[in-house]
């Protein structure tokens, strides 16, 4: 059995800064450096990829502004064995995608009324913020496992894990094999504006930036002012990356493929739902290139959000020399915020997009590389409940973090990435692994993805890669030596 050792004790609401608006974040002097090396004797071709960014930015921004929510593709849940290249293409242009009715809506209604009964029942459990919850540090209620465990979510992470390709064939992953991240769930009431993160992206930080974090790996054809070659959707490349070299509260260690919401509750515009940016390639690339670069002159009016032509116009956007320790929206041990002043080519005003109205059982999915927000105010009718389920393929070092979620699971603390304290340990009517495997009805692959059954490496049609890596995952899990 692995260790399970967490970090130190923290709500959601240490995960993320509150940024002043027109002020950049100073970072320790290597990074001045760091940045330095990445661009070193290719200063004139990563300004000409610049500019040819902010070009191609404003094509696309053209495009959003136009559609709107109507950019962000839906699909149904019966249709995904046979689903459209386009809504594949759109998706993967895109980064974010809806699929319907993945758990039945009266499921998910009883999904929600047993979270509640199950927070009635344990008063003592907290969350964010702490006089009056709408995140809980909950990872273990009897929905989540049923919700987690359900082999129609399964097979809608299945899918979503299709549409990512790994450039070497022997590479020890599985996309045909979901394994479960236990997170948080929120239930916000109406007219709540506790905790709404604004523009923010998920996993690392400063690790970006850093080729011992995910730098040369994953973004190394941006750094060569290649901006047009960087595929979001290769998976080799994102294996070994460390997204979590400070040990931030709530920064996933795991790599979750895409952030995820299994809505509870019908959401619409205006009710507490999420924004993302559907720019997934651009948007990216311009957030990694932006803190090499100063305007030469600064806009005419801080005040109202919105920039002048002149100043945003390429000719107007020079590379440093010397570069700076600023990494725009980056903070230390903190998740990466955007603004207008910080990113301001992005228009985050107008191309941050309300997702689709979501109903009980729909299934909202991410990008791990996408911008995403939360509206500030809910002002619906109802309540506007989730539970937070990342969609995380099988590799290696993902089943080493399993063997400590299974861990923390059975004794009932918080899940390895959020902190230490007695979690759940002392809830009433906290599931076991029985409960997942009722949950699971039938199917052995929920069993499977919380750690709790061998994988099966004999099984018909796996690739040799898939065989050794159920071999290494059996392993680490402790089912044999």
């Amino acid at each position: 059995m692995a260790t399970h050792a967490s970090k130190r004790e923290g709500s959601i609401g240490n995960a993320f800064s509150t940024l002043p608006e027109l002020t950049s974040m100073s970072l320790e002097p290597r990074f001045t450096t760091l940045k330095s090396e990445l661009i070193a004797g290719k200063e004139d071709v990563i300004q000409a990829s610049f500019h040819r960014l902010l070009d191609a930015l404003k094509e696309e921004i053209t495009v959003v502004k136009a559609l709107k929510s109507k950019v962000i593709p839906e699909i149904d849940f019966r249709d995904i064995k046979d689903a459209s290249t386009k809504f594949s293409a759109d998706y993967k242009t895109r980064g974010a995608a809806i699929i319907r009715n993945v758990v039945p809506p009266v499921e998910a209604i009883e999904m929600k009324e047993e979270l509640q009964k199950y927070i009635a029942s344990n008063p003592q459990t907290r969350g964010f913020p702490s006089d009056d919850p709408r995140v809980y540090d909950m990872f273990w209620s009897p929905a989540q496992i049923r919700a987690r465990s359900h082999p129609y979510l399964l097979a809608a992470q299945r899918f979503l894990l299709s549409h990512w390709h790994a450039k070497d064939p022997h590479a020890l992953v599985s996309t045909a094999h979901p394994i479960v991240y236990a997170d948080k769930l929120r239930m916000r009431a109406l007219e709540d504006s506790g905790f709404a993160p604004g523009p923010n992206i998920d996993r690392a930080g400063r690790e970006r930036w850093d080729p011992t974090g995910s730098g040369s790996k994953v973004y190394g054809s941006i750094w060569q002012g290649r901006w047009e070659d960087y595929n979001p959707w290769e998976i080799t490349s994102r294996l070994s990356l460390n997204s979590d070299m400070n040990q931030g509260v709530g920064a996933c260690s795991m790599f979750r493929a895409a952030q995820g919401w299994l809505s509870l509750s019908t959401i619409k515009a205006c009710e507490g739902t999420l924004l993302v940016n559907p720019m997934l390639k651009h948007a990216m690339a311009y957030y990694l290139l932006r803190p090499f670069f100063s305007a030469k002159i600064g806009p005419m009016n801080l005040e109202t959000g919105a920039f002048d032509e002149s100043f945003l116009a390429p000719e107007n956007w020079i590379l440093d020399r010397p570069q700076t320790s600023w990494l725009q929206g980056v903070s230390s041990g903190k998740g990466p915020e955007l603004s207008n002043a910080t990113n301001p080519h992005l228009e985050l005003q107008s191309t941050m997009v309300h997702i689709p109205e979501i109903r009980p059982g729909d299934y909202v999915a991410w990008h791990c590389d996408q911008i995403h927000a939360v509206e500030q105010q809910h002002e619906g009718t109802t309540d506007s409940s989730v539970l937070y389920i990342p969609t995380c393929p099988l590799t290696t070092q993902n089943a080493e973090f399993l063997a400590r979620q299974r861990q923390a699971f059975l004794e009932g603390l918080p899940g390895p990435d959020f902190g230490s304290g007695v979690g759940e340990s002392g809830h009433v009517g906290r599931p076991g692994p029985e409960d997942v495997e009722e949950a699971s009805q039938g199917k052995d692959a929920g069993m499977v993805a919380f750690g709790l059954q061998e994988w099966d490496s004999s099984a018909a049609g796996l690739s040799e890669a898939q065989r050794e890596l159920f071999d290494r995952a059996n392993k680490v899990l402790g089912f044999y030596d």
